[in-house]
């Protein structure tokens, strides 16, 4: 019986962490709210999982490190490649949908977080160029005592340790994130994914995102309506500002 209710409570925890609730990362919060001030990652800042200093270390370019985490062993990443880099650290830290992709084995962790092929392409032509010693951020670095990241081999190009960006999107962050098949029902880490999130979030697009024929899934048809009504506005205020 005590076993059983332990199992309960995990699950139900579980549940309200991927609902309500952020990860249980060092700088998150225990729920998402409001952080007007945001110095970086203000895609979240009307429902933030991290608060506002935290942003501080992203705020000037180049980032030498978040956390203890250096980004500048190979040296200085490039602006272009420093911008992706942004992205996928103020989702992890700062977004209030991470914990939808909760790891089941780690509360701090996210796994499957379903990225456009599109923004996995281009953010591996941003980087191509950079250098990098590690295949895997998350496994591969040696950490010294005082917890700080060191190469373990010698850097190379991204685009001779990753081969595309398919390769780069599902490798970097370990099992963090995979690439959609579909087009709309996939994150890009700008303001169109509130879009993709509203049908991400329920249990039939979750089903169909992982369907070999999600392309033709009413979610992804609606996904689409809803994409260009969104882009439409935005094209028009282009227009009008030549």
């Amino acid at each position: 019986m005590l076993r059983f209710a332990v199992t309960l409570f995990a699950v139900i925890t579980s549940s309200t962490c991927k609902q309500h609730g952020c990860l249980e990362g060092d700088t998150q919060k225990l729920k998402p709210s409001p952080e007007p001030d945001m110095h970086e990652c203000t895609l979240y800042s009307k429902s933030s999982c991290c608060y506002a200093d935290f942003t501080e270390q992203l705020a000037h370019s180049p980032v030498i490190k978040v956390s203890n985490s250096y980004w500048n062993r190979c040296e200085q990443l490039s602006k272009s490649c420093e911008d992706f880099t942004k992205k996928i650290e103020c989702f992890y830290r700062c977004s209030p949908h991470a914990a939808r992709w909760i790891h089941p084995n780690d509360t701090a962790a996210i796994q499957a977080v379903p990225l456009c092929q599109s923004f996995c392409d281009d953010w591996y032509e941003a980087c191509k160029d950079d250098s990098i010693c590690v295949r895997n951020w998350l496994t591969d670095w040696e950490w010294d005592e005082s917890g700080e990241n060191h190469c373990k081999n010698k850097c190379i190009p991204y685009s001779e340790m990753y081969a595309n960006g398919t390769d780069m999107c599902q490798s970097m962050w370990g099992e963090s994130f995979k690439v959609s098949k579909s087009s709309c029902l996939c994150l890009q880490m700008n303001k169109k994914d509130t879009i993709a999130i509203k049908y991400l979030l329920s249990e039939s697009s979750e089903q169909s995102s992982s369907s070999s024929s999600s392309s033709s899934s009413s979610e992804e048809h609606a996904c689409q309506n809803k994409l260009l009504k969104f882009e439409k506005p935005e094209e028009e205020e282009g227009e009008q500002t030549r």
